[in-house]
């Protein structure tokens, strides 16, 4: 019985390593929605990301996580900056804007957008990519912006290219 249960046991191990090498071989890397219910992003570097639609409640503060992490370059809250992004809304799980539909990025100072860019930014590395959840009160708050409405949350995945 003991050897059964040993067997079951190296088997089970045995399985579970081959699950997770082929879980890694595949292109679309995506990092898992956590436990606070951010959206999950795909980490393939050089691409536009693909963002899982949000689910259940919009958290109140700043979220940030990095989904790729860079190696270059640090931003500093006098930095400036040339990105890639792509803008989600909250409330509706929809592409607001991208750059990469322009192909063009964006080049910008950090200290001339909003704060949630400003707090959420700082530390992320040239070569990584960053999703910012950022609350209305960091965004465009009660007023909104052209397409965004009053009081949304934003989802932003951000690639940093440079910083200057």
């Amino acid at each position: 019985m003991q050897s059964k249960v040993r067997n079951l046991a190296i088997a089970t191990v045995i399985a579970l390593a081959i699950t997770s090498l082929s879980a890694c071989g595949g292109k679309d890397k995506v990092a898992e929605s956590s436990s606070n219910g951010l959206p999950a992003v795909t980490a393939n570097a050089g691409e536009a990301p693909t963002i899982t639609a949000p689910t259940g409640t919009a958290p109140t503060t700043l979220q940030t996580q990095d989904i790729i992490v860079g190696t270059g370059t640090e931003v500093q809250a006098s930095s400036t900056l040339t990105v890639h992004y792509t803008l989600m809304t909250w409330s509706n799980g929809s592409i607001v804007e991208s750059s990469w539909s322009g192909g063009q990025p964006a080049t910008f100072p950090l200290a001339g957008v909003i704060a949630g860019w400003q707090q959420g930014l700082p530390g992320a590395k040239v070569g990584g990519r960053r999703l910012l959840v950022i609350p209305a009160d960091l965004g465009y708050g009660p007023n909104g912006s052209g397409p965004i409405g009053p009081n949304e949350t934003l989802i932003f995945v951000v690639d940093i290219i440079g910083v200057s």
